[in-house]
């Protein structure tokens, strides 16, 4: 495979990144998972699918389709397809920010009822009401999908306490972006959270610019894996962009949450092709520094390598991304050609009791 441009730390590095305290156990540093034949063919569909689903929200989104923000996942397919195939849907809970639609494809919710949403129609998965930023689905143990900056990491944390409370054997994984890392109630939560030992895996996606503020000039402290640190909680920093270290840090993730060692905080470095939402030109980066990336550390083309190897042919490739394309197509006819909201809808969902 190309060099990533954001290389995992060495075996040593990795080590000393959870933290400088060596009397206090720590989680083993992580290897690259394993992952048989049809695991990689799993892996590549589902990143193949949230790729070729952003891209469709982008054309809905030109055409006047979908409103309001969209914030697309493309490049970042592999953390979430990394971490949430270690995980039980149905079990284990997961939380995010307004860049979630990748996050929900990853645990399996069908695409139509996501395209729905995106396009305010009845059929959605919040019936329409919600949009691309504010999705939840009870059923999956996905609670969002939440618009303000770092606000779901509180939200995790009781996610993580609801876990331990019922004693259900589920882990929380509360995602949130490098710009969310400088906000003030992420290191409450992460006070309560080692406190209480709560079963919480705390995941930075750092794709590097927040919203157009690279990292280095916003962050007193870049390397964000040692944000915990003060807290007693571990760090590891994980190339984001490899689909099978991030697995494979989050096998040793879980391991050290459900030990009843408490949280965890895992940087993936990451990054993000478009800009931060539909309407923000990136101006603040050069062409040549994302099509360097593309061409690196693109995380598809990297599966890719790893199922060549594995004595997976192009044609079966190309027939899942055949699969994959139609898939799409339908979610965006499914959507289309959904009623919208009735107007009487406007006065429901808005408190939990009805009056």
């Amino acid at each position: 495979m190309a060099k990533p441009a954001t290389p995992r730390p060495s075996r040593a590095k990795a080590a000393k990144a959870v933290g400088a305290d060596h009397n206090r156990p720590r989680p083993e540093a992580p290897d690259d998972y394993k992952a048989s034949k049809e695991e990689l063919r799993e892996f590549y569909r589902q990143m193949v699918l949230i790729r070729r689903f952003e891209e469709k929200a982008g054309q809905l989104y030109g055409l006047g389709l979908i409103g309001g923000f969209c914030h697309l996942y493309i490049g970042q397919e592999a953390v979430a397809v990394g971490i949430q195939s270690a995980l039980e849907p149905g079990k284990d809970s997961v939380i995010t920010g307004y860049r979630d639609h990748g996050h929900m494809l990853a645990y399996g919710i069908d695409p139509n009822v996501i395209m729905a949403e995106l396009t305010g129609r009845e059929a959605g998965i919040s019936r329409g009401k919600g949009g691309s930023m504010h999705m939840f689905s009870v059923e999956h143990k996905f609670y969002g999908g939440h618009g303000i900056v770092g606000a779901q990491v509180s939200l995790g944390a009781g996610l993580g306490f609801a876990h331990k409370y019922n004693n259900d054997g589920g882990v929380c994984v509360a995602y949130f972006g490098d710009g969310a890392a400088n906000q003030g109630q992420v290191y409450e939560s992460f006070n309560m959270a080692e406190l209480w030992k709560l079963p919480i895996i705390f995941v930075i996606e750092n794709n590097q610019y927040a919203m157009g503020t690279s990292v280095n000039r916003s962050s007193a402290e870049d390397q964000l894996y040692r944000r915990g640190e003060s807290f007693r909680i571990p760090g590891i920093q994980v190339n984001g962009m490899d689909v099978l270290a991030v697995r494979g840090a989050t096998e040793e993730a879980l391991k050290w949450v459900k030990a009843g060692n408490g949280p965890i905080l895992l940087e993936m470095k990451t990054y993000r092709y478009r800009g931060h939402s539909m309407s923000d030109p990136a101006k603040y980066r050069s062409r040549e520094e994302v099509q360097s990336m593309r061409d690196k550390s693109d995380p598809i083309e990297g599966v890719k390598q790893y199922l060549a190897q594995a004595g997976v042919s192009e044609d079966e490739l190309k027939k899942i991304d055949q699969d994959i394309r139609k898939i799409v197509s339908d979610a965006a006819d499914f959507a289309e050609t959904s009623p919208e909201p009735e107007l009487r809808d406007l006065y429901t969902d808005v408190l939990v009791e009805q009056y």
